[in-house]
């Protein structure tokens, strides 16, 4: 009787795991960028192109998306700025630019936005949590006037009944509930 529970403990513990999924790697790498201490800076910087990032104590909420999604292998300032390029016209006009600018492009929520829903998925927006899933990106409205973006990860409220999310609106690279903090304007899967 003691033979077969050793063998059972044996093949239970000699199988590595399945490798997670996309969006649990991005939530995975979301989350890790709140170890870095990194202060609320909307500055426009000259960065490398392609895989440029503005320096690494420094940021707003979407340098929390394009490093998380860097760190997946996904260079979203490549990305978008080849789009734009090639696309100009379908992007937003709301910085009156009449081109292309790779050192910004990427860190702009509308811009990201029209990304998203042109290469990735655009989901519906609702007030039910349970429609908000791992890896989703959601974008909201801050004051009527500031566009906002966050990734949600796989981590829970204290209650289970919401995804907490990683942005940063201010106070650095944070892990929060703030799902339904702001109006949302947006949801999106992107990747894999």
């Amino acid at each position: 009787m003691k033979y077969p529970l050793i063998l059972l403990a044996f093949l239970l513990f000699s199988f590595t795991p399945e490798p997670k999924g996309f969006y649990d790697r991005l939530s995975s790498a979301a989350i890790s960028l709140t170890k870095d201490r990194v202060a609320y800076d909307p500055s426009y910087f000259s960065i490398a192109y392609p895989n440029g990032d503005v320096p690494a104590n420094k940021g707003v909420c979407t340098d929390v998306v394009i490093r998380a999604y860097r760190k997946l292998d996904i260079d979203l300032q490549k990305e978008v700025h080849e789009d734009m390029r090639q696309n100009f016209k379908l992007y937003p006009k709301i910085w009156g630019l009449r081109s292309t600018d790779r050192n910004i492009d990427h860190r702009r929520v509308p811009n990201l936005q029209v990304f998203f829903t042109r290469f990735g998925k655009k989901l519906a927006v609702s007030n039910h949590a349970s429609d908000y899933k791992t890896g989703d990106l959601v974008t909201w409205m801050i004051g009527g006037r500031l566009p906002h973006i966050g990734i949600v990860s796989h981590l829970k409220t204290a209650d289970g009944m919401r995804n907490l999310v990683v942005h940063n609106v201010g106070n650095g690279q944070v892990l929060q509930d703030c799902l339904f903090a702001y109006p949302i304007t947006g949801h999106y899967k992107y990747g894999e």
